[in-house]
């Protein structure tokens, strides 16, 4: 097997303090790290950060459009899958499967999100609009299919749905604690889509 530790890193030193930084946000929130942290986190100098984004706010907001973009990259794969079915309650259950598959176990994207839509910067809240707009797209297409019904505001239900997928993005680690399985493993998404569809099917009281 090979030693990935022992092969050299042939991101770009932008990419590798964009990198870092993500992490270490994740970790901590950016009002917990500095450029200096970074910066020793990257292997590169304080200097050299600021030098590719000009501030640690120039930094945070390069991560916030990654992130963005890894999202809308997701999406993207949900809306394709839903052109050929139905997408699933809150379309967002298709994009934490995406999540699980395509992210390592240990990114800080998903813990990231959580950061973005609740700090309310201008990334996260169009992040949102778009989640949003794909989870109203997905109920519809259920709708249509004869599978769901759109209720009385399916503006609302759609956001109902959308909240209560995100929440498995954002809280986890918390879920992970109290279920003893990471809920994005192939173990927890087994364990946790068959409760929701359940619910989404029968009711809480099916």
């Amino acid at each position: 097997m090979v030693n990935m530790g022992s092969l050299p890193d042939d991101r770009t030193a932008r990419a590798r303090i964009r990198d870092e930084a993500l992490r270490l946000f994740a970790e901590r929130s950016p009002d917990g790290v500095t450029v200096r942290d970074v910066a020793a986190a990257a292997g590169v100098s304080p200097a050299l950060v600021l030098r590719h984004y000009g501030s640690k706010d120039g930094l945070r907001e390069a991560v916030d459009e990654h992130v963005a973009q890894v999202f809308q990259t997701l999406l993207g794969e949900v809306i394709r899958t839903g052109e050929a079915e139905p997408l699933g309650p809150g379309a967002v259950s298709g994009l934490a499967e995406l999540i699980a598959d395509r992210l390592s176990a240990d990114s800080p994207v998903p813990g990231y999100l959580g950061r973005m839509l609740i700090s309310g910067g201008p990334v996260g809240v169009e992040l949102f609009r778009r989640l949003h707009q794909v989870s109203r797209e997905g109920l519809a297409a259920m709708a249509d299919a004869g599978i769901a019904a759109v209720g009385a505001d399916p503006e609302v239900r759609a956001a109902v749905l959308l909240v209560n997928d995100l929440a498995l993005l954002i809280l986890r680690d918390r879920v992970r604690d109290v279920l003893g399985v990471d809920p994005l493993s192939a173990a927890g998404m087994r364990r946790w889509g068959a409760e929701v569809l359940s619910i989404y099917r029968d009711g809480l009281s099916g």
